[in-house]
């Protein structure tokens, strides 16, 4: 068989080299001068940073397995046992709930759930425990959910930002069966939400969520590469595929025959998709060494005189890099599309990690802008990649994986 994959992101990337595993000739068209889509590396301050996702989610261990059959097992890592903050719409920090799923409490009436949400809001969702299983379990996305079985001020205090953060949407815009898997299943069983996530938490393995590589995410896509060529993958860079249908692409103005996969968004309509910016501050202000926020913040709705959407307190988030950082710090604020200026990224974190960040300390400084598909897919041809397999690395590999199965499975015996 042969195969034409469109797109070297990571699902590109990934689906290409387990189809290249069974023998299949393969050919990636990727219209950029570089693999890895959202997943790639920048230099700050001297520092080699991800300009992208920086962590996996270790649900299911998808991430972790490849990471190790491409040589990577040793170096994966957790991130430092150190809370995360929220920015609440009144303007104050305080520690994220300790028991939740996607910011959904386990327990309402918690201390730390009524300090963020205030009684009012963690009561209505205690009421939860007391309404029918059935409310709710038609609803379509999360943030619908959420609003009928807790109430809209949980929704928008603890749940939104949570959400946000994590998949740079609002729980409106997020199809509950995609983002949140067996949630729908748990509360037809449980007969509430509030048992549901209590559930799903106690069937969660012991351990850190989420993990990283020591160095960096962006080796994940270096090492891919590498092993694509040793299969003899052919690997096409600034291959600008213009059409596509269920055996053809065009590339460059020359049309290729073979089973054409979309692997990336690029080929995907143009229906809601999301622009996000990065901005990453390397910074010398020792006031930091304290990690007075933990590992970085969320950001409510309406939380005044705040842009950043997000701050990731990278080097309180990650020993290996604090150690190559020496005493400097890197902080990582996502913003809504549009430019984000060095000065309002400065403020911003000075505001949100309740330090002093003179501009003299701010040693160097990068943006980097990313558009996140809806999840919609074209063309008629096998989808997989962010649109459809829906965000994080965890979603992306899992689905690139299950689709090349599908593939193999369907191909006829030579």
């Amino acid at each position: 068989m042969s195969y034409l994959v469109v797109g070297g992101g990571v699902a590109g990337l990934v689906v290409a080299r387990r189809l290249a595993l069974s023998g299949a000739s393969v050919t990636v068209f990727e219209s950029s001068g570089r693999f890895g889509g959202i997943v790639s590396a920048q230099t700050v301050g001297g520092l080699i940073l991800d300009a992208g996702a920086e962590s996996f989610a270790t649900r299911g261990g998808t991430v972790a397995a490849l990471a190790t059959e491409i040589g990577l097992g040793p170096d994966i890592v957790t991130p430092l046992d150190k809370p995360a903050w929220l920015y609440r719409v009144e303007g104050e920090p305080l520690p994220l709930p300790a028991t939740s799923v996607l910011g959904i409490p386990a327990v309402p009436l918690a201390a730390d759930v009524i300090a963020v949400v205030g009684y009012r809001a963690a009561f209505r969702a205690y009421l939860d425990v007391l309404l029918p299983d059935k409310v709710g379990r038609d609803s379509s996305t999360l943030g619908e959910l959420v609003s009928k079985r807790m109430g809209d001020r949980m929704l928008e205090r603890l749940v939104t930002p949570v959400v946000r953060g994590v998949h740079s949407a609002h729980p409106n815009e997020l199809e509950l069966d995609r983002v949140a898997p067996f949630l729908r299943a748990a509360l037809k069983t449980e007969g509430s939400l509030t048992h549901a996530v209590r559930l799903l938490r106690a069937s969660a393995p012991a351990g850190s969520a989420i993990a990283g590589i020591r160095g960096g995410i962006n080796r994940l896509v270096v090492e891919l590469v590498a092993d694509l060529e040793g299969l003899g993958v052919g690997l096409e860079l600034n291959a600008a595929v213009t059409e596509v249908d269920a055996n053809s692409v065009v590339v460059n103005g020359g049309r290729i025959y073979g089973e054409p996969i979309v692997a990336a968004s690029g080929l995907l309509e143009p229906n809601d998709r999301r622009d996000i910016t990065l901005a990453t501050l390397v910074v010398d202000v020792p006031e930091l060494n304290a990690n007075p926020r933990g590992t970085g913040l969320l950001v409510a709705d309406g939380a005044p005189g705040i842009r950043a959407r997000a701050l990731t307190h990278s080097t309180a988030k990650w020993s290996w890099l604090a150690e190559r950082a020496a005493g400097t710090h890197v902080l990582r604020l996502s913003y809504d599309g549009g430019e984000a200026s060095a000065e309002v990224a400065r403020l911003d974190a000075a505001k949100l990690m309740g330090v002093d960040i003179p501009a003299s300390a701010v040693l160097d400084f990068a943006t980097v802008d990313w558009t996140r598909p809806a999840p919609e897919a074209s063309h008629g041809v096998t989808a997989t990649g962010e649109a459809v397999g829906g965000s994080g690395l965890a979603a992306v590999v899992k689905h690139a994986e299950q689709t090349a199965a599908r593939l193999l499975d369907a191909a006829p015996a030579e």
